[in-house]
């Protein structure tokens, strides 16, 4: 499970009226909360939190991670569970050159008027 299947999993659990919002329209299109109703509540803006939930913020703090499993109401476990899965997205090592074949790392090289990005 990744960090973002994580979180949409924590916040589908939880309703308006849990977190002491009213229940807003009839008709929601999302179970639990809505991503614009958590980010407040976890003191982040929605753009953030968006980000976090799709894989494109890897340098999350514990601070914010703690704020988001108040939020969530998450329990001890899922707390420790929340902060491994974003340490796993911190740890990937990163890709670069030297982690690509010699014979596409000098192809790429070669491009000298050109853009060009090799994915290993």
């Amino acid at each position: 499970m990744s960090l973002g299947e994580f979180l949409r999993a924590r916040r589908a659990r939880l309703k308006p009226q849990d977190v002491g919002l009213g229940p807003g329209v009839r008709h929601r299109r999302v179970a639990g909360l809505r991503r614009e109703e958590l980010a407040p509540l976890a003191g982040l803006s929605v753009g953030y939190y968006t980000r976090l939930e799709q894989g494109q913020s890897p340098n999350v703090s514990d601070e914010v991670l703690d704020s988001l499993a108040r939020a969530l109401r998450l329990d001890g476990d899922e707390r420790a569970h929340l902060h491994r899965l974003a340490r796993a997205v911190r740890s990937r090592p990163p890709v670069g050159p030297e982690l690509l074949r010699h014979g596409i790392r000098r192809m790429v090289e070669s491009f000298a008027e050109v853009p060009a990005w090799a994915v290993a």
